[in-house]
């Protein structure tokens, strides 16, 4: 698990590995990934919207943005944590995932960043 705090708010990431499939003749590398966002500070907070680099082994990458996580834009009051699982296809059994989210302050009427720390994908089967 790899875990940052930013500006109140802690972002933990746990992985796991899900599967290889093959799809438009290539092997993919399916992985999963679970965040939990939790509100350490004394503000209420809203996660407006994402931004994930995808890198791979291979030096691919992909950049996925958009609205909430999930189709959801959490609110959180202090203390509070929201908890989504997702995931990605790699096209080797490598990779990295780093990212932010966009989120309001409601108490300083504010937009700010929340860095979500860069963490590894890996299958288990191709570690030494």
């Amino acid at each position: 698990m790899v875990q940052q705090v930013t500006s109140g708010i802690k972002i933990s990431v746990e992985t796991n590995f899900e599967g290889t499939f093959y799809k438009n003749y290539k092997v993919h590398f399916a992985f999963g990934y679970k965040v939990t966002i939790e509100n350490q500070s004394k503000d209420s907070v809203q996660l407006n919207s994402r931004f994930w680099k995808i890198l791979d082994a291979l030096n691919n990458e992909e950049i996925v943005e958009g609205e909430g996580v999930i189709g959801k834009k959490p609110v959180l009051k202090p203390g509070e944590s929201h908890t989504y699982n997702s995931g990605c296809l790699l096209t080797s059994p490598f990779g990295a995932m780093q990212g932010h989210y966009n989120m309001v302050n409601f108490t300083k009427a504010s937009k700010f960043k929340v860095y979500i720390p860069s963490f590894k994908l890996s299958a288990p089967f191709a570690l030494n």
